[in-house]
């Protein structure tokens, strides 16, 4: 069964960081370009940033570049997302989610769009206070 599960979110100050994590399983992880995406209250799912399947390369909306890192572990079927220097348009859900698997169709090296990817975790919520 493919799963993603994160965590790491939580309640925190304006200017504070959290990490959130996601884990992978009941797919090979390392063949898929991962990424996170969020919802703010209110609004839609949007792309925040991306992860290529081998780590080489990232990518960001440019409202978070500079203020987040999106890393990943290979051998551990895990990607992350360091938030640094949070701001309460922050909040929001947020989902972890993998693109298609490396040479299928719909496969893209670092996912922009949300049809960019296939399989998506449940969610964690971020809150940013002022």
């Amino acid at each position: 069964e493919v799963q993603l599960v994160e965590s790491g979110g939580g309640l925190v100050q304006l200017g504070g960081s959290l990490r959130l994590s996601c884990a992978a399983s009941g797919f090979t992880f390392a063949d898929y370009a991962a990424g996170w995406i969020y919802q703010a209250p209110g609004k839609g799912l949007e792309w925040v940033s991306a992860i290529s399947w081998n780590g080489d390369d990232t990518n960001y909306r440019d409202t978070v570049k500079g203020r987040f890192t999106i890393s990943r572990d290979n051998a551990k079927n895990m990607v992350y997302l360091q938030m640094n220097s949070l701001k309460p348009e922050d909040t929001a859900v947020y989902y972890c989610a993998t693109g298609f698997r490396l040479g299928s169709g719909g496969w893209a090296y670092l996912p922009s769009k949300l049809s960019d990817f296939g399989y998506w975790g449940q969610g964690t919520q971020v809150t940013v206070s002022s």
